[in-house]
């Protein structure tokens, strides 16, 4: 969906952007996961999004795995757009992002909260250490190479000092 921007990147980040990364595409998964959107009017009525905006971005999600596209009706033929395992797998990433918007871009307060269905406690995504439990600090986070690394990148990334956490580089 991005185009051609990101074929040199070897970065998850970008490859998901690939998918997922034009403005509506969230909007869209997010109406899917949290409202029961299913069908191409709750999406349309919900967002107001243009209709060839909103057919390319499901057909391309049906593409991609993250949707498949259920008939409903023969007559007219008309079709809902349900979530798949990938889809639903998004749902920490919009909850994050979430997160990030309530801190840095809600003056007025969060303006959704999400709670967990069976107890009704609050539900918040924290970055967490394997180890020793929750990362408080993100320059406590260090980004390496992992298996789908090329050689030749790891070798540019280690000239250039890259591994280190993204804070720790941006307070030099």
């Amino acid at each position: 969906m991005l185009g051609k921007a990101y074929e040199n990147e070897v970065c998850s980040i970008a490859r998901a952007l690939e998918v997922v990364g034009e403005r509506w595409s969230l909007l869209i998964i997010r109406d899917a996961l949290f409202a029961g959107s299913t069908r191409y009017s709750d999406f349309q009525r919900s967002l107001g999004i243009a209709s060839n905006i909103l057919t390319s971005r499901l057909d391309g999600f049906v593409d991609s795995g993250i949707m498949r596209r259920h008939r409903y009706s023969e007559e007219p033929e008309l079709y809902e757009y349900l979530l798949t395992p990938k889809g639903r797998d998004f749902a920490p990433a919009l909850i994050a992002l979430t997160e990030w918007g309530n801190r840095w871009a809600a003056p007025e307060g969060a303006p959704i909260l999400y709670s967990h269905t069976v107890c009704g406690s609050a539900v918040s995504h924290e970055v967490l250490c394997a180890r020793c439990g929750r990362v408080d600090d993100p320059a406590e986070v260090q980004a390496r190479p992992g298996p789908g690394m090329p050689a030749e990148r790891i070798e540019l990334m280690a000239k250039h000092g890259a591994g280190r956490s993204a804070v720790t580089r941006s307070r030099r």
